[in-house]
């Protein structure tokens, strides 16, 4: 590891300058020599490093979110020349030219905290091993290398001997508990960190190979980061933690405020916008236009929870517009109306067996009882009916009876006598 940080010189004195300056902030108010002063500093260097980073982070979503989309393309590809590794390197390479994606923008904001850290190390390494590095002179040495973080040095480190942290005026159990404690931390929120990702900022429609590498590396990067924390100083740890941190603080803040479509984050932030939408009638922002624009353009190539969005807005009487606002949607509203002036269909009853029974002896033209209230003149129509059963079968068509099979019948062989 030292030959690694070495190799990162050249950037110990601009990264010692920090430190420093930010030592000197600190110093005045908690003490020149306290853990306080000397920790701070190294969060704030984290802070400004990851500020100076957020163009490399913007870079890094999109990257994503490319490659996200084009992994049904890449498995095509694969399928199609999977016997021929150089035809399909250039397939992939040519796919990457027409979209322009870039495969290592993802890795932009590691690549570039990289520099940063084996400075670090190399500069709390220095200290540990009393000698001068950047612009920490002598006087500066001796305060850090007082410095203690819940009782455990700054310079320490878990797999350090008992002498060497004695000869740091602390004791090997409040270093190793310390060192363990950071490095749980560690470990635990870059795990975090990565399930937040895979469980609400991916779209769960398309399954590739993609989804399966970050979640392998959901496993894989909290044990690299458990074995070799133990090799890192407590400054470090503490640089790593933060960075951690901060990492997951800006990544929650992306799947809450813009999604990947497709994902549960989206399906979340859309509800939410729809309330909003619904209840003011317009787009607070440019970032919800801008959303709102994304959606519209799609057309019928939208998912299921921006077509939920959708329908939900005409609904509530509004239509989404091609430029990102929403206005009254007259026609949306006088459909609702005329749907509600139009009255439902209802389903017949259901008539009982009498009554059915009733129906059928009228239709099949039998004679129907009479009631007391029934004269003689109801009866007479009844008449014409007897007249219509004497007539020959031929004439007109009768009803089958049961039994018996309905249209004309066979007649019978004549017997023999």
């Amino acid at each position: 590891m030292d030959t690694i940080a070495s190799l990162f010189s050249f950037i110990t004195t601009p990264v010692s300058w920090v430190i420093v300056q930010f030592h000197k902030v600190y110093g005045a108010v908690f003490g020149p020599d306290t853990g306080w002063a000397w920790g701070l500093s190294i969060v704030s260097l984290v802070i400004l490093i990851r500020i100076c980073l957020i163009p490399l982070f913007v870079k890094q979503i999109k990257a994503t979110r490319a490659m996200q989309t084009l992994q049904p393309e890449m498995k095509k590809i694969q399928e199609r020349y999977k016997n021929d590794r150089q035809r399909q390197s250039e397939e992939m390479m040519k796919l990457y030219k027409e979209t322009g994606t870039n495969p290592l923008s993802s890795c932009l904001p590691i690549l570039a905290q990289s520099p940063f850290f084996f400075a670090l190390y190399h500069v709390l390494n220095s200290i540990a091993s009393n000698d001068t590095i950047g612009v920490i002179n002598d006087r500066l040495l001796e305060s850090a290398q007082k410095a203690h973080i819940f009782g455990a040095p700054l310079a320490a480190k878990f797999t350090d001997s008992a002498d060497k942290v004695e000869a740091l005026n602390s004791s090997l159990t409040d270093v190793r508990v310390v060192t363990a404690i950071m490095i749980v931390m560690m470990s635990l929120s870059q795990f975090y960190t990565q399930r937040q990702l895979m469980t609400k900022n991916v779209d769960t429609t398309v399954k590739t190979p993609f989804m399966q590498q970050q979640k392998m590396l959901m496993y894989v990067f909290p044990v690299i980061f458990a074995v070799f924390g133990i090799n890192f100083p407590v400054g470090v740890l503490v640089y790593w933690l933060t960075t951690n941190v901060w990492t997951m603080g800006q990544q929650m803040y992306v799947i809450h405020n813009n999604p990947t479509p497709g994902s549960k984050a989206q399906a979340s932030y859309l509800e939410r916008l729809t309330k909003h939408v619904t209840r003011h009638g317009k787009t607070r922002n440019r970032r919800e236009r801008a959303i709102v624009k994304a959606i519209v353009a799609k057309g019928r190539d939208r998912n299921e929870y921006e077509r939920k969005f959708v329908n939900g807005l005409n609904k509530a009487g509004l239509a989404a517009q091609a430029d990102g606002t929403v206005i009254k949607g007259e026609s949306t509203a006088a459909d609702q109306a005329e749907d509600a002036a139009t009255p439902k269909r209802q389903q017949p009853r259901r008539q009982t067996k009498s009554k059915r029974q009733s129906g059928t002896a009228k239709a099949a033209g039998e004679p129907t009882s009479l009631t007391k209230s029934e004269g003689p003149e109801d009866a007479e129509p009844a008449a014409p009916a007897k007249k219509d059963t004497a007539k020959p079968a031929g004439s007109t068509r009768s009803r089958a009876q049961s039994g018996q099979r309905k249209g004309p019948q066979r007649p019978k062989s004549p017997s023999k006598k």
